[in-house]
């Protein structure tokens, strides 16, 4: 990661002459026109903003499918505000290490976060105390991906539709294995979610990555999973997985053929990780402003859509107060599935 000088300061006070005796109304005077000074100031630095390059923390490991889109967007950012994007990858404790790094910073534009569903929402019930709080310690940019949880199942397994599974996991119950990359992943969530409104119980089986999953699915020994595209995608297309339905509102541009929840008979089921730049609170809303247009602008590149879709991600572009409220929501939707499943703080 680059490291950025500080530039030295002088102090001009010490610079007066012994002589020199302002009176009252000249202090009122220097004051006042320092406070214009100031004040244009920093009307200036928003404008011109940014003139270094930007940090940004990324609380997921670098490879990650998270990481790699958003080195997408940013290398497209960086072409409409002139400046370098630098991403620092600190993962560690479900993203709740890099998030709290970039709550807890310099609120100058200089450090942002891009995070996710996980530390954003649902960790505030998965952790008995975090070290920030995503609704005050952080302002939203806006969202600009979101990778729904595919339900996929071994090919060699009869169902071949959603109602079909439901079925079969009804006639066999806690018989069915899914695997996830751990207790309070998105793949974890999203199986008890699936398990809360249909009524089925299933088997949680964690791994360490999903490197040590993909064998044991391909092999039928946990033949379910409610996985992110990038996970899945060269099992789909080996014809190891069988795809039965998308956790969102409408289909996947990767995936066209594959139904949605809704469409495949299961009513408000979505479920997915999405992704959001954000700034610590108190950062200027000039700089906000300037940084949500840029987002908008790249997510709504044609080239750095089909990136998105060839990485399994949905481009979308919702605003700081849409993010808001998002995030609201999906906190409270995740505190009573997480409640449902008895899963213990940690």
């Amino acid at each position: 990661m680059a490291r950025f000088g500080r530039s030295k300061i002088t102090d001009g006070a010490h610079q007066q002459s012994e002589g020199f005796r302002p009176d009252r109304r000249s202090l009122l005077s220097l004051g006042g026109a320092a406070l214009l000074a100031a004040t244009g100031m920093r009307h200036a630095n928003a404008q011109d903003y940014p003139t270094r390059p930007v940090q940004v923390l990324v609380p997921f490991a670098g490879g990650s499918a998270s990481d790699v889109i958003t080195r997408i967007l940013l290398n497209r950012m960086s072409m409409s505000l002139g400046q370098a994007f630098v991403v620092d990858n600190r993962p560690g404790a479900g993203g709740n290490i890099g998030t709290a790094a970039a709550a807890h910073a310099a609120p100058d534009g200089y450090t942002l976060l891009m995070s996710t569903s996980g530390p954003l929402a649902a960790n505030k019930s998965l952790y008995k105390e975090l070290p920030y709080d995503p609704q005050k310690d952080l302002v939203p940019i806006g969202l600009f991906a979101t990778l729904p949880n595919v339900i996929v199942i071994n090919s060699r397994l009869p169902p071949k539709s959603l109602n079909e599974l439901i079925d079969y996991a009804k006639a066999h119950p806690r018989e069915l294995n899914y695997g996830t990359v751990g207790v309070g992943s998105s793949q974890h969530l999203a199986a008890a979610y699936f398990e809360q409104l249909t009524g089925t119980e299933i088997t949680h089986v964690p791994y360490r990555n999903i490197a040590a999953y993909t064998p044991d699915f391909i092999a039928g020994q946990v033949p379910l999973g409610f996985q992110l595209l990038p996970n899945v995608i060269s099992l789909i297309k080996s014809g190891d997985a069988r795809p039965l339905a998308v956790a969102s509102d409408k289909r996947m541009t990767a995936l066209p053929d594959v139904p949605t929840a809704a469409e495949a008979g299961l009513k408000n089921y979505e479920s997915a990780a999405w992704l959001a730049l954000l700034a610590p609170a108190s950062t200027g809303k000039a700089v906000l402003d300037r940084l949500y247009a840029a987002m908008a602008e790249a997510v709504n590149d044609p080239k750095v859509r089909a990136l998105f879709i060839e990485q399994g991600a949905e481009p979308m572009v919702m605003d700081p107060q849409g993010l808001k409220d998002f995030m609201t929501s999906e906190t409270t939707k995740w505190a009573a599935v997480i409640k449902r499943i008895g899963i213990e703080p940690m």
